[in-house]
């Protein structure tokens, strides 16, 4: 580790071919290396259900417009769930995403492979002669990038290797209709539901037949303001929580939107279709360098809510404490926000990332993005985990988080039975059924499931739906109430009758297929490598700035060297008589502005470097004893 070491390599070694099964936004045309030759490429290795990977794709978009003529980014897709291999389900991803530049289909992860990717997102930059130059993890690096294109645009120019011009992307048709990727919706005291229209970054109210536009909120746009119902801006909004009436009277307005892209919670009055801000200042937020590496983190974050960094809020529900609770996708936490007092805390989770239960400030939770309420007590949609979380609530407070169905982050299916057994893929939305099961909107199984806590069994109520992103109890029709599903990527609403009996599916069980990487039994080292950014040091006020967790599944894969500790090194004893495992670890590097050698100014800008490596291992007499893993700036 060091402030000054640069990531370029200090060797000459050619990319390989990028190989896979089809290209995406190229107008039909399939490129390789010899069609990218004099242009600086970006290499983003990333998967659409990785939420991360999708705060990449808004850092790289400055860039790309920045330096359009010489800079080519190539999106390489490398699926972590079974359904992110759908050619239809990535194109629909493609265009969900407005992603402007060509992607690569790697379903098989040819090109994963070929480049030593270990991470969603994992960042790869080639020079204009077909040299890899930097290879970086995570997320964050936007402002190095745009010192090393600086670097190899000059370079380059001057040997005549650079090629100015338009790139291969094509943009493809756009898409007409009234709603385009809906992500949530909720029901109004009105009859109509209103929906998170959020590929066209709007709000849109629509009467009780599901097809009638009723009015919009929002210009339709992405971006951000303030304003009236044909001015204010959205950004990709998610979830929508209606307040009581009493209390919206109170503060002014009716209904709180996540609005994730913009990392912002947003207010609006359904009287007057004004829309303001009520949290977030827009500056995506990342863990405290001083207590991350602590794991120590606040939980009172104040009441100058504008002024708190917020991290791709996916969904809101209004507590009966008076809160609003929030799953705070982009650190894998739940949230709250008092709408009297502006006072923002985390209601549970660590801001690790994976499946660990217990006491609020110990667990762990993976892109939460779906949330439901059943008295005082909290059901999650923990999509990353593919599981179903709840937290016991008690006078307003978090006591526990608890695990209904899931294992971890790399097990998923479509199972029913009991709910130990039971396998979901990638949910992202939960209602309360009349009967207090739970229904949960099993996006990337496109079904509807059930989750019976009297029985603590698994079902199905619907199936074959296109990514259903959200699901809940529709009461105004005649009879007995019907499930609401949003099916985002067929964009629309449909209503299900809940079944008197459900289905029982059992396609299997899953976990992640990514190549193993085959180690030796008894000592392994581990070690990353990190260089804090050109006009950043090393934050070491409070001592080493730099942390490494690292645990196993199964446990007892790792007979010695698991926890956590200072330094981005580490020996681990293997155990011989476990054949296979994963091996998670979570390195953290504390960085603020200013130069190596000097002190830190008092207010300073501060960013902590996270990366979480989920390494699929098989015990191997020939394999390797040390792992080198890389997380850090562009000098």
């Amino acid at each position: 580790m060091s402030t000054s070491e640069s990531v370029r390599a200090n060797y000459k070694v050619r990319a390989s071919e990028l190989l896979g099964r089809n290209w995406l936004n190229t107008g039909g045309k399939q490129l390789d290396l010899d069609a990218l030759r004099g242009k600086i490429v970006l290499l983003d290795f990333w998967t659409f259900c990785c939420i991360n990977c999708l705060h990449v794709l808004d850092e790289l978009r400055p860039l790309e417009e920045q330096y359009k003529d010489v800079l080519v980014t190539v999106g390489v897709h490398s699926p972590k769930f079974e359904h992110e291999a759908d050619p239809d389900a990535l194109a629909a991803a493609v265009e969900r995403y407005e992603i402007h530049h060509p992607v690569l289909d790697d379903p098989e992860l040819v090109t994963w492979q070929a480049y030593g990717a270990r991470a969603w997102p994992t960042l790869v930059v080639l020079d204009p002669e077909g040299y890899i130059v930097a290879h970086l993890s995570g997320e964050g690096h936007a402002q190095g990038l745009g010192s090393l294109v600086e670097e190899l645009v000059a370079e380059h120019e001057a040997k005549g290797t650079l090629h100015r011009g338009n790139g291969p992307y094509v943009a493809p048709a756009a898409r007409e209709g009234d709603l385009r990727f809906p992500g949530k919706a909720i029901a109004l005291a009105n009859g109509n539901f209103l929906v998170g229209d959020s590929g066209h970054h709007r709000l849109v109210e629509l009467a009780g037949d599901l097809s009638t536009v009723v009015r919009t909120i929002g210009a339709g746009v992405k971006g951000y303001a303030d304003g009236d119902a044909a001015t204010a801006q959205f950004n990709e909004l998610q979830g929508l929580a209606a307040l009581p009436a009493e209390l919206a009277a109170e503060v002014g307005y009716d209904v709180i939107v996540a609005d994730t892209v913009n990392h912002r919670l947003r207010s609006v009055n359904l009287a007057t279709g004004a829309v303001g801000t009520l949290a977030g200042n827009g500056v995506q937020r990342l863990l405290d360098s001083e207590n991350a590496r602590q794991e120590v983190q606040p939980t009172e974050l104040g009441t100058d809510a504008l002024n708190i960094s917020l991290s791709s809020p996916w969904d809101v529900l209004y507590h009966p404490s008076g809160q609003v609770i929030v799953a705070m996708a982009g650190t894998h936490q739940i949230f709250a926000f008092d709408p009297r007092t502006g006072a923002v805390s985390v209601f549970a989770g660590t801001g690790l990332e994976g499946l660990t239960d217990g006491a609020p400030d110990e667990a762990w939770f993976a892109q939460s993005s779906g949330l439901a309420l059943d008295g005082e007590n909290v059901w999650i949609a923990d999509s990353e985990t593919s599981a179903l979380r709840w937290i016991e609530v008690e006078e307003g407070k978090a006591k526990s988080v608890n695990t209904a169905v899931g294992t971890g982050l790399f097990d998923f299916g479509f199972r029913d039975g009991d709910a130990q057994q039971a396998r979901l893929q990638h949910p992202l939305g939960v209602a309360v059924l009349p009967d207090h099961s739970i229904a949960i909107a099993d996006s990337y199984n496109g079904a509807v499931r059930r989750f019976d806590p009297a029985t603590k069994t698994v079902s199905t109520l619907a199936k074959g739906l296109k990514e259903p992103a959200d699901v809940l109890v529709d009461t105004t029709v005649d009879g007995d109430p019907v499930l609401l599903v949003v099916e985002t990527n067929s964009h629309q609403l449909v209503r299900i009758p809940i079944p008197a009996e459900a289905l029982v599916v059992d396609q299997g069980a899953s976990q992640t297929q990514r190549p193993k990487t085959r180690v030796q039994a008894g000592k392994h080292g581990i070690l990353v490598r990190f260089a804090a950014p050109k006009g950043q040091k090393l934050d070491d006020r409070w001592g080493d700035p730099t942390q490494l967790k690292i645990s196993a599944s199964p446990e007892e894969l790792i007979l010695d060297g698991a926890g956590t500790s200072v330094g981005l090194s580490r020996t681990l004893e293997l155990n011989p008589e476990v054949a296979e495992g994963v091996l998670h670890i979570t390195a953290r590097a504390a960085a603020c502005d200013g130069e190596p050698g000097g002190e830190i100014p008092d207010h300073a800008a501060c960013h902590l470097y996270q990366q979480d490596w989920g390494i699929p291992v098989v015990l191997d007499a020939e394999g390797e004893n040390e792992l080198l893993l890389d997380l850090r700036g562009v000098n």
